[in-house]
């Protein structure tokens, strides 16, 4: 369904409520039709949503994160992390906070883009949050949510140099990655994270593009392997390049493209070659794309044809490492032992 199409979020399955028990760590990749809401809440009930998806649309995408506030058990957002200013991603603000509680927004500070449309979106987010306390992150910087470790890995244009209880190894794949040149939008200046829960590791870098992910792996890897990617800026082949993607060698991928938007070929392709995936889960159907290049349809949350969109993953992750990954559409779930 189109973007600008008001619809209301499909109801949470039951036994995704039975699984998100005391002891887990609960990641949602809420569907808002191409841009970012991922909601993570730790077992100690503290909560980080990361982006709130797009403006208007009849409140759409808020009602989407309130929905899965619902099903994790709580009532306000702790942190709302901004990676960067596009309307996808820091759109939905003035809809969140009409409706939720939030208690602190992170962000990388100004908007560096030269465009009418960011300096727009930049200042209605700026409005919307008034008297809410907001804090600029950098790379290096810990957020504080009880139970997890989470640490900023880029921000403003920068990246960590070096990332707690990782060493650092060389990356072989970097000789035969190109030099890409750097764009001059608020994608590379995107905000990203590294979460942990015990053993299990998440990683979300917004819309990082290539010539911002390869510092984080070349020559050497800063960040080790995760359990779960969240692909990097929807699938776009602005991002995820080889040399990156293979590096950090995610069990699970998550991609939140739209159905027009993002689910590039070559990035799925990357992605669903990278060493040691096991699935790569998709929002929607790439319907601009070919069968290919798309995941089987139990690993689709939206597919072409589907009734309404709205369609969610969730994952319950376990601090030995192990973890699930819930369609909501279709009510299956994926298990991940422990490694």
């Amino acid at each position: 369904m189109a973007v600008g199409c008001a619809l209301t979020a499909l109801p949470f399955a039951p036994r995704a409520v039975a699984q998100g028990s005391t002891g887990h760590l609960l990641i949602y990749a809420i569907d808002v039709e191409g841009g970012q809401a991922t909601l993570l809440v730790s077992p100690k009930k503290a909560s980080l949503l990361v982006d709130t998806g797009w403006p208007g649309n009849g409140g759409r995408d808020a009602q989407r994160i309130e929905a899965a506030m619902k099903d994790a058990g709580i009532a306000k957002i702790d942190k709302v992390l901004i990676t960067h200013f596009h309307v996808d991603h820091v759109g939905g603000v003035p809809n969140l906070v009409e409706k939720v509680k939030v208690g602190e927004f992170l962000d990388h500070g100004v908007n560096r883009e030269d465009s009418d449309i960011t300096r727009h979106d930049y200042a209605a987010y700026v409005k919307a949050i008034g008297s809410t306390p907001r804090r600029t992150v950098h790379p290096g910087d810990a957020i504080e949510i009880p139970g997890l470790t989470t640490i900023v890995l880029t921000a403003d244009g920068e990246h960590i140099k070096a990332v707690p209880g990782v060493t650092p190894k060389a990356n072989a794949y970097c000789k035969s990655e190109p030099k890409w040149e750097l764009d001059t939008t608020e994608n590379p200046r995107s905000t990203g994270v590294l979460v942990r829960f015990g053993k299990f590791r998440f990683l979300d870098l917004g819309d990082l593009t290539k010539a911002k992910e390869i510092p984080l792996v070349c020559p050497e890897n800063l960040i080790g392997h995760v359990d779960l990617y969240l692909v990097n800026h929807h699938g776009f082949n602005l991002s995820n390049t080889k040399a990156f993607v293979d590096a950090i060698a995610p069990r699970a991928a998550i991609m939140d493209n739209g159905a027009h938007k993002a689910g590039s070929p070559e990035a799925w392709q990357t992605v669903h070659e990278s060493p040691g995936l096991e699935d790569l889960w998709m929002l929607h159907t790439a319907e601009d794309s070919d069968a290919a290049h798309n995941s089987n349809d139990a690993h689709i949350a939206n597919p072409k044809g589907a009734a309404q969109d709205g369609a969610y993953f969730k994952v319950v992750a376990n601090a030995d490492g192990s973890f699930s990954v819930m369609n909501s559409r279709t009510g299956q779930t994926k298990e991940y032992a422990r490694k």
